[in-house]
């Protein structure tokens, strides 16, 4: 996984040095969506519900015309969340920042569908508390995977799979200690976040 994200970097780097010198088309706009998501938990007992949130923000695309291929990025607040069957659903407030490499296919003058695919940086801003702790990380490295159509040059929607690269969240079972009168911690446990990601987006 580590040396796919580093091929998109090499190849997002690549897509900057050629705009440089091509005429590449610039846009900036508006992107904002739906989050939904499931929490995969280490404890095979532990079960969750679907979570569903949002996500709006700044965006911005470079795209190369004659062959199609682009870089697009983000800058959303983002809202996120764990929903297990038993307990209080638990919310996390986020900075996400997704890079994607585009490549689009023109459907004539109206419409071009693409695929995107690159990676999300994730950092928390502020969280629910479980049992007084802070469970959702502070940063995060995931991987999107998209698909998506443009119309007429400004509109576009699409849908992406989000891969998180490690946990999303870590619960710290304790229990009190008797002698010293402190919690200690007896069981940690992971969860994963995967999420289906839908959004719009207006590129001026």
């Amino acid at each position: 996984m580590k040396k796919i994200i580093s091929t998109l970097f090499v190849a997002v780097a690549l897509i900057f040095t050629g705009v440089q010198s091509a005429q590449a088309q610039f846009g900036w706009g508006v992107k904002g969506g739906v989050n939904l998501q499931k929490a995969d938990f280490d404890e095979s007992d532990i079960k969750s519900d679907n979570f569903t949130g949002f996500f709006i923000g700044p965006m911005a695309e470079f795209t190369l015309p004659i062959i199609g291929l682009g870089v697009d990025g983000a800058l959303l607040y983002s809202q996120t969340g764990i929903n297990p069957k038993e307990g209080e659903t638990l919310k996390s407030h986020n900075l996400e920042i997704p890079v994607n490499l585009k490549y689009s296919i023109g459907l004539g003058s109206i419409a071009a569908v693409y695929a995107a695919a690159g990676p999300q940086f994730t950092y928390a801003l502020s969280q629910e508390k479980w049992a007084g702790q802070e469970i959702f990380k502070d940063s995060q490295l995931s991987l999107n995977l998209g698909v998506g159509v443009k119309l007429l040059s400004h509109l576009q929607a699409g849908v992406t799979y989000n891969i998180p690269l490690g946990d999303t969240a870590e619960f710290k079972d304790e229990e009190m200690d008797m002698v010293s009168g402190t919690n200690k911690v007896i069981d940690t446990f992971g969860a994963k976040n995967k999420t289906w990601k839908i959004h719009v987006a207006y590129i001026f």
